[in-house]
């Protein structure tokens, strides 16, 4: 039986792959797979370059076919096939909505799986047989159980080992710092919708380079993509990116009351 962790990069996938390394969870993994987009920002990789020299097992870099996710999108622009970002939109009847997201699937699992199926020894199409051969570690932690999901594969069983040690988001963080750890910073596509206001504000002002990306690839976005022919945005207001107003209260120089209550101002 392999285990394998399925990596991010993040903060939940590494916690999980370092408490492995200390065997804090057992049994010792067979090896990391790390489903390479080719979009995430480079904190992700440097992080990942660090990580690989702390793990007593191999990490694998998987992507689909080697293409990345950013050149995917501009192809799709020209009229290729679209298996992305759920980008929003603005439907025909004059409601919000959101595109189908394909890129998880096609950009994440399946590299996962196909790495997966090589680390077995399976030939192109050969099929999995018998009971489960596989044990993918997933990191997902107690704040986030409503993402746990049983395999789609009959050969590979899904083990979620953060849940089993009760450990939240914040607690993976706890650990690092006990342990003398770096941060991991958050692990996801440099033009990703579901990017919050404060992530997008922070790639804006201490981030250029991938900020330019973003703004770039969301112009491209506005003549739609292949498949749709409408609008298409990477933040919510379904605006253009570099339109939306990040400011935060304390930048238009209004006091933040809640955090004033915070700071024991009060004396309570």
């Amino acid at each position: 039986m392999k285990h394998i962790i399925s990596l991010g990069a993040g903060v939940q996938s590494s916690t999980m792959a370092l408490m492995a390394a200390k065997g804090e969870i057992t049994p010792m993994p067979t090896a990391c797979i790390f489903a390479d987009t080719g979009w995430e920002p480079p904190h992700v990789y440097k992080f990942l370059d660090w990580l690989e020299g702390q793990l007593p097992f191999p990490v694998h870099r998987a992507s689909k076919n080697g293409d990345n996710l950013r050149d995917h999108i501009i192809s799709s622009g020209a009229g290729s096939r679209y298996a992305g970002p759920p980008f929003f939109n603005v439907n025909r009847d004059g409601t919000n909505g959101m595109i189908k997201r394909q890129c998880t699937s096609e950009f994440k699992i399946e590299p996962l799986i196909q790495k997966t199926r090589e680390l077995l020894g399976l030939k192109k199409r050969q099929r999995a047989k018998g009971k489960f051969k596989v044990i993918h570690w997933i990191g997902i932690s107690t704040d986030e159980a409503v993402r746990m999901k049983p395999s789609r594969n009959e050969w590979i069983e899904h083990r979620w080992p953060l849940i089993e040690q009760n450990m939240n988001r914040n607690d993976c963080l706890n650990w690092m710092e006990k342990n003398g750890y770096p941060r991991p910073e958050k692990s996801s596509c440099i033009g990703c919708p579901y990017h919050d206001n404060a992530t997008w504000r922070d790639m804006k002002l201490n981030r250029p380079d991938e900020w330019a990306d973003a703004v770039e690839i969301d112009r491209m976005i506005k003549g739609g993509v292949k498949g749709y022919k409408e609008e298409l945005f990477m933040h919510n207001s379904r605006v253009p990116l570099e339109e939306v107003d990040f400011r935060t209260l304390e930048d238009m120089g209004q006091i933040n009351m809640f955090e004033n209550e915070c700071a024991g101002i009060c004396g309570v």
